[in-house]
């Protein structure tokens, strides 16, 4: 099989009308300045940013919004914990491709636990879905990943790395291509330098000026993690240092 030259998912709109509030969360963030639509690439679309800049509340609106269960699934998942999603998904509207996905799903590592339990209890596991408690985190997010996402599919992911080890996330990668490779359209929140490394995809960066297509290499998840590699020692100092100095 190839890869997909035309996406499952074009473009999303963000479509500001009663209810949307710039003042209060979660459309004061930083995300969403100037934010009007996110056109995707036909493979992999990466969002990236600080902590509390808004990237995983997107994801997830994105996700509800296509129609996955706000806490991860396929869309045949229905069930809920607590209602703790925000109201954002009702603002965006997919803009969809005439070619449909085959299969599906929106995995995120904050409520791995909860899907987990959820196809234990269902009874609806499939192959790589049984026994997820009986296995590490990692182990059973990377086996859920490997084994259920079969391609020919629309997959959204939130902050998988914080699962996996950095050799995992190796892995991931080669998992990754071969989803790209079975005509499959991946759409993924990550901090971490290893996945963001995958060249066929477009990235897209949140800061203080909103949602911005980024290169690799001027990421700052980039430039940080080699910087502190390159010079460990000296940040280590600088930053030990400073808290000698406040005691």
């Amino acid at each position: 099989m190839a890869a997909l030259d035309r996406p499952y998912w074009i473009e999303a709109l963000i479509q500001p009308r009663e209810g949307w509030d710039a003042a209060i969360y979660p459309f004061n963030l930083p995300v969403l300045l100037g934010l009007d639509s996110i056109t995707f690439h036909p493979r992999v679309t990466f969002l990236v940013g600080e902590n509390g800049s808004g990237k995983s509340t997107l994801i997830e609106a994105l996700a509800v919004a296509w129609g996955f269960n706000a806490e991860g699934g396929s869309k045949d998942h229905s069930y809920s914990t607590r209602e703790s999603h925000s109201p954002l998904h009702r603002f965006v509207r997919p803009v969809r491709a005439p070619m449909k996905a085959r299969d599906g799903y929106f995995l995120r590592a904050e409520s791995f636990f909860t899907t987990a339990s959820y196809l234990e209890a269902s009874g609806t596991s499939r192959r790589g879905q049984a026994g997820l408690h009986e296995r590490s985190h990692g182990e059973a997010f990377f086996d859920l990943f490997d084994h259920r996402f079969e391609g020919d599919g629309l997959y959204i992911l939130d902050e998988p790395e914080a699962a996996l080890s950095p050799s995992r996330q190796l892995s991931f990668l080669a998992k990754l291509n071969q989803l790209v490779l079975a005509r499959s359209q991946l759409i993924i929140a990550t901090h971490s330098p290893i996945i963001l490394g995958y060249p066929d995809a477009w990235i897209y960066e949140t800061s203080e000026r909103g949602l911005n297509r980024v290169d690799y290499e001027n990421l700052d998840h980039v430039t940080v993690t080699r910087s502190f590699l390159n010079r460990r020692q000296t940040f280590l100092d600088v930053l030990l240092l400073e808290d000698e100095e406040e005691r």
